[in-house]
């Protein structure tokens, strides 16, 4: 019965915040000191708890060098003109009639070459949204769009942090897991990219694209050389350097087009990567300005307060009586279904995704033994259902940062379409197998 009371207390605090529009930092450190004193009175001694939060700390400890490196990356990018020459050439094929498409597709690009939902909503979800608007496409369905694009790369990029999260409690390889999740994921996206293509078929403007070019042509040297940075993550992942290792590459040659490309002074390079773009010229402000560590500093804290709590759940067995309603789930729904939904339950309770998918690997151990498997599961469940849930910052940050509000996640078909799809495909397995 405690344990139950903790739980609610937690979810009450993070439903406060949402409801008052407080930072949902404040609920989790709230959090952290009920489960802490839960820890206490269960026994634990002080420093036990404190290693058990620390433990949690290191499973995510690649995780939070990536966020710094995607927050430089990001800034790098957009003032080395390697984001403006890639929406230079793509919005040469923008029409109103494909433009909820484009921005999917679009998107889908960028959180590949980039990992980071966040950075791509903050960059090209800002510029698809930004075109769409001046096209007169409703922002529900081009919201939506963006918002599922930028998680396509969550699932099948090597510059992915939820896919490195989850090769890392898996113990399992990195480039193997996406490739299946490309392939896992092939049915779902074909769906999306035809509602999508009919959603726009209602859609006509008299927008001129060549001032949105003029934009970047004006403020942006768009030499071919620019795309360097890009090229370096697709050639580096597709011969499987370390990822850190590559994004660092791609950073230096970031940092190259803004020196000698684009003439930025090096100090200036400095104080961008730290504290994000910021042109002077308002058109590009209101397109490309951002990124930056500090861009990250508020997911960084959330996902570090958040790992502690994976520690804690285990180490004091709070989840012990939830993880046997679970195994009854699974053996009728499949272990595929029991991690589905525990992922929705993980997901309602954490508000964040990392969280979500370490609680649902710490509580579907059991269910399902086999890494491969594991991973498979978690990619196709935890990581696409957190930004559906509103109060996540898997949602929140991309929706807000493209000014979109949260029924924009009626309509991110993908986030759907891919737990629902590999779900199926496991039922329908299970009822063949027993026949």
């Amino acid at each position: 019965m405690l344990e139950i009371g903790v739980l609610v207390l937690f979810v009450g605090a993070l439903f406060a915040c949402v409801a008052l529009d407080v930072s949902i930092l404040i609920a989790l450190i709230f959090g952290f000191f009920v489960l802490f004193f839960y820890g206490i009175y269960k026994k634990h001694s002080a420093s036990e708890m404190l290693s058990l939060a620390f433990s949690g700390i290191k499973t995510v400890r690649n995780i939070l060098i990536n966020f710094v490196l995607i927050g430089i990356i990001t800034a790098v990018w957009r003032a080395g003109g390697t984001i403006p020459y890639i929406v230079y050439h793509a919005t040469k094929v923008c029409s109103p009639h494909a433009m909820v498409l484009v921005c999917f597709l679009l998107c889908a690009l960028i959180s590949f070459l980039t990992g980071t939902a966040f950075g791509t909503s903050a960059t090209m979800g800002v510029i698809c949204i930004t075109i769409a608007n001046s096209m007169g496409i409703p922002i529900l369905y081009s919201g939506g769009a963006v918002l599922s694009g930028a998680f396509w790369g969550d699932r099948c990029s090597p510059m992915s942090t939820s896919a490195l999260l989850i090769s890392s409690l898996t113990k399992t390889n990195l480039f193997k897991n996406l490739l299946m999740m490309v392939r896992t994921s092939v049915v779902p996206f074909v769906i999306t990219c035809t509602v999508y293509t009919l959603l726009g078929q209602g859609f006509e403007s008299d927008f001129d694209i060549s001032t949105t070019q003029s934009i970047f042509t004006d403020n942006f040297n768009l030499h071919p050389t620019v795309i360097i940075p890009a090229v370096v993550i697709v050639v580096f992942s597709l011969f499987k350097v370390n990822v850190k290792i590559t994004m660092s590459i791609s950073i230096v040659c970031g940092i190259l087009m803004c020196a000698f490309v684009q003439h930025i002074p090096f100090a200036e390079i400095m104080r961008m990567t730290v504290f994000g773009y910021a042109p002077e010229v308002p058109e590009v402000a209101s397109l490309l300005s951002g990124g930056g560590m500090v861009s990250m500093a508020n997911a960084f804290c959330i996902v570090l307060i958040s790992a502690c709590y994976s520690g804690m759940f285990e180490g004091t067995g709070l989840l012990h009586s939830v993880h046997d309603v679970l195994m009854k789930i699974s053996r009728k729904l499949t272990p595929f279904g029991g991690v589905f939904v525990t992922s929705i339950l993980s997901s309602l309770v954490s508000c964040n995704q990392t969280l979500a998918i370490m609680l649902a690997h710490q509580l579907c151990g059991d269910i399902e033994k086999d890494n491969n498997k594991m991973a498979y599961c978690l990619e196709n469940t935890a990581v696409v259902m957190a930004p559906l849930v509103p109060w996540s910052i898997a949602a929140t940050v991309p929706l807000s940062s493209i000014g979109a509000p949260s029924l924009c996640i009626l309509t991110a078909c993908y986030l759907y379409l891919v737990p629902l799809w590999n779900l199926s495909l496991n039922l329908y397995k299970e009822k063949r197998n027993k026949s």
